[in-house]
């Protein structure tokens, strides 16, 4: 990996739904200062603002598909044209397939950036259904909880904020989980073989919990800041 992070890191998370990408990619930011840069944050922001790909979507999302690379790379490009991805960002969500890491390496290399390290948020697929069902969001603030691993203190009312409506995605069901890890093994997981074969592929068990998997990403990237 030796010369290939630069003064702008850029970091790819890898991993099936709820292995923890977006938890662990906004404690990178504060800790590092990245940008976390969550796909699907962007995308559920369209659909909340009923934009024409928003509406697009919401009705991929809730059937539990893959929103289309067009969508995906028109919001990534227009968020990479921002002056504050120059501190070095964090892909949560992105790439999700051969197609989209080939169309990542040329939106990156246009701007003068390149994929510095991929990280593998390795689980155990049993797990899934009972993470991804217990996961809510503050709707003021986009803290994530979950009703087992990281609950709030107290019922119902956000640590973060103090905001009382948390919300829970549509699609997080065990149906939608169920079409979402075929979709992810099928089309994602051979994303880890691309990344091996660069020299830039990192592997993390994510079953461990929130603290010791944060702990073990932090180290890597210290390690890879220049």
């Amino acid at each position: 990996m030796d010369g290939q992070m630069q003064a702008a890191p850029v970091l790819v998370l890898l991993g099936p739904p709820g292995a923890g990408k977006g938890t662990q990619a906004r404690v990178l930011e504060e800790r590092f200062g990245l940008i976390q840069l969550s796909t699907g944050d962007l995308l559920r922001a369209a659909v909340r603002e009923g934009t024409q790909a928003g509406q697009a979507a919401k009705a991929v999302m809730e059937a539990g598909g893959l929103v289309s690379d067009d969508i995906v790379l028109s919001i990534l490009d227009d968020r990479l044209a921002q002056p504050d991805v120059t501190r070095g960002i964090i892909l949560d969500g992105f790439p999700r397939t051969g197609a989209q890491a080939e169309a990542l390496d040329g939106l990156l290399a246009r701007r003068g950036m390149a994929v510095g390290a991929a990280i593998a948020l390795t689980v155990d697929d049993e797990s899934m259904v009972e993470r991804i069902s217990g996961r809510h969001t503050c709707a003021g603030c986009g803290e994530g909880y979950h009703d087992s691993f990281k609950p709030t203190a107290a019922p119902g009312i956000c640590d973060a904020c103090g905001g009382t409506e948390l919300t829970r995605r549509a699609d997080d069901t065990a149906e939608t989980v169920a079409a979402r890890l075929q979709a992810y093994h099928a089309e994602t997981a051979p994303l880890i073989d691309h990344f091996e074969s660069r020299g830039v592929l990192l592997r993390v068990d994510a079953m461990r919990s929130i603290a010791d998997v944060s702990m073990a990403l932090a180290a890597i990237v210290r390690a890879l800041k220049p």
